[in-house]
C-alpha cells in the first residue's frame, strides 16, 4: 500500500478552506508505520548519526522509533515553557505571527551529527527555527525529513536555502 493511501484528509480542519493531513492513521496502521520508518531511516543506515531531533508532538512519535533504528540518542524540541531543565531558545515565525521552541542546553554537543525529523512541512517556519536551535547547540544538522510535503508552500526550499537536505516521503499538492 503507497503511504498516502494510509494518511487521512480532513477537509476544513482546523479551518475552512484547509486540507488537514492526518497521520494518526498512518501510525495505526503496523505496515504503514513501519514502512514510513524504514523510509526515514534507509539513508542514514549504516552512517554515523548521534541524535535525531523531533519536534513537538508528533515529531517524537517518528523521531523516537527512527533514533532507535539508527541506534541514536533522541532530542525532543518543545514548545516553550515545557522542558524542565536549563534550555536555549529560539522564536520562529508562524503563519500568524511569532512563537518560541526550546531544548535542553545539553541536548546536543558540538559537531554532533543530528537529523531532524517531523510530520509533516508547510511553510518551513517551525523547521527553520529547529534548525537554528540545532545549530545554536553545535550541532551539524545532517538532514531534515518529514513524512508529508506541502510543496505549494515551499517550505522545502526554505530549509534548502539553510543548506540542509530535506527527505520528504509523500507530496499532496494544495493545502
Amino acid at each position: 500500500m503507497p503511504l498516502a493511501a494510509a494518511i487521512r484528509t480532513i477537509p476544513d480542519y482546523p479551518k475552512k478552506g484547509i486540507l488537514f493531513r492526518d497521520i494518526t492513521t498512518l501510525l495505526g496502521d503496523a505496515k504503514a508505520f513501519r514502512k514510513a520508518v524504514d523510509e526515514l531511516v534507509q539513508p542514514w543506515c549504516g552512517g554515523k548519526i548521534d541524535k535525531v531531533a523531533g519536534m513537538e508532538a508528533r515529531g517524537f512519535i517518528l523521531g523516537g522509533a527512527v533514533a532507535h533504528q539508527l541506534s541514536a540518542g533522541f532530542i525532543p524540541i518543545r514548545k516553550k515553557g515545557k522542558l524542565p531543565h536549563r534550555v536555549v531558545s529560539v522564536s520562529y515565525e508562524l503563519e500568524y505571527g511569532v512563537d518560541e521552541m526550546e531544548m535542553h542546553e545539553d541536548a546536543v554537543n558540538p559537531g554532533e551529527r543530528v537529523i531532524l525529523i517531523d510530520d509533516l512541512i508547510a511553510t518551513g517556519g517551525t523547521a527553520e527555527g529547529a534548525v537554528k536551535l540545532l545549530r545554536q547547540g553545535g550541532a551539524d544538522v545532517v538532514a531534515a525529513c518529514f513524512v508529508i510535503d506541502l510543496p505549494d508552500l515551499a517550505g522545502v526550499k526554505r530549509l534548502q536555502a539553510l543548506g540542509v537536505p530535506v527527505r520528504t516521503l509523500v507530496a499532496f499538492a494544495g493545502h
